[in-house]
């Protein structure tokens, strides 16, 4: 039954475009391709970044925080009452007024006092500034050098400036070197994400998030198994070009540098919206949705990329929903900032819009009042 389920999951059908076996990506020629086989050293990997991660908050993400004047905060602690810490973390941490009366009499402590014990032990599990600085140094490290990593496995690649070479002589592609280690530290690293979920501080997106790693995670390995390689590396750069100044202006915000951080979070909100809602949907997406079927007929494994990239094009849309109104939210009233993001992003705008119809060959109308 398992081998079965087996060759039928790796049916060359389902995952190669027709005419195409796996045999044909095995290694000859001079040629060199992936093999899912190698993504097996991403587990060992991430729990390397896992430890790396843990050397790095203790001692350079922490004395960093302590020189930018953040400490730990300490919270009263709540009494033990194995009443209330039942309820607390089998029922809910808000418990309705009546809740609290029927826990008043079940614990024999005042209303007041119940109220009191469940403010407190919020107040334990609430995640510190510290904590949140460290994790967001970790990430801002990672990011910027896997930025700066693609940008030196890429600019010299043809595919990097005209999206139509990513198909050339596909599928037969040697895997580069650089390739190679691109693709298996960010999944690596997407990994360790993904393990220290639970000790982890838990944001309002949590389920977005976990969402994005796992379509993130299954769309690398996807490519990495077909040899969708240099269009996955186009989606790693574009992913970690916004992540680093988002990075950048939370720790400014725990720093309480407001107006650094703000106007981080303006450039950060630019960057995602170029990279996320434009580059992403019209370049990268049109490049495996229209490109491919110039060289072979669609197949299942085209669709299922393709799928994917639109999951993570709505997750990205409703991130800069949320970005947005986070800009409304602290910018309201500063008019002449504003006005300067205004005039920049309708400088922006043009150009992308002129990117656009040599992109599509379509006429566009770029005038702006």
């Amino acid at each position: 039954m398992f081998n079965m389920l087996y060759e039928w999951f790796w049916w060359d059908r389902i995952w190669l475009p027709v005419n195409l076996t796996w045999a044909d990506l095995e290694d000859r020629e001079g040629r060199v391709y992936a093999k899912a086989s190698h993504l097996y050293v991403t587990v060992p990997y991430a729990f390397v970044f896992l430890l790396i991660r843990y050397l790095f908050e203790r001692w350079i993400a922490t004395p960093l925080a302590f020189s930018a004047g953040i400490r730990q905060r300490v919270h009263l602690r709540a009494q033990d009452n194995p009443i209330l810490e039942h309820y607390y973390t089998t029922q809910s941490r808000n418990p309705a007024q009546a809740d609290i009366d029927g826990l008043s009499k079940k614990s024999s402590l005042s209303v007041r006092q119940v109220e009191r014990w469940f403010r407190r032990r919020r107040g334990q599990d609430r995640p510190g500034v510290l904590k949140k600085f460290r994790e967001a140094s970790w990430r801002f490290v990672f990011y910027l050098l896997a930025f700066f990593g693609g940008i030196a496995a890429l600019y010299d690649k043809e595919w990097f400036y005209d999206t139509r070479e990513v198909w050339t002589g596909f599928p037969k592609q040697s895997m580069l070197e650089s390739q190679y280690w691109y693709y298996i530290l960010e999944m690596s690293f997407y990994c360790s994400l993904v393990f220290s979920i639970a000790f982890d501080v838990k944001r309002k997106d949590f389920k977005e998030q976990i969402i994005h790693h796992l379509a993130t995670l299954v769309l690398l390995s996807f490519s990495w198994c077909v040899n969708y390689i240099r269009v996955g590396t186009l989606v790693m750069l574009v992913h970690d070009a916004s992540d680093v100044l988002l990075e950048s202006a939370k720790l400014f915000n725990y720093a309480k540098w407001e107006r650094t951080c703000k106007t981080l979070f303006v450039l950060f909100a630019i960057v995602f919206m170029v990279t996320r809602l434009i580059i992403f949907p019209f370049w990268l997406i049109h490049c495996t949705w229209v490109y491919p079927v110039h060289h072979y007929p669609a197949f299942f494994g085209y669709y299922f990329f393709n799928v994917m990239l639109v999951v993570l094009l709505c997750l990205h849309i409703f991130w800069a929903y949320l970005i947005l109104c986070m800009i409304r939210k602290f910018m309201f009233g500063t008019v002449s900032l504003l006005c300067n993001i205004y005039l920049s992003s309708i400088h922006i705008s043009k150009s992308i819009l002129i990117s656009i119809k040599y992109l599509l060959g379509k006429d566009i109308d770029i005038e702006t009042s």
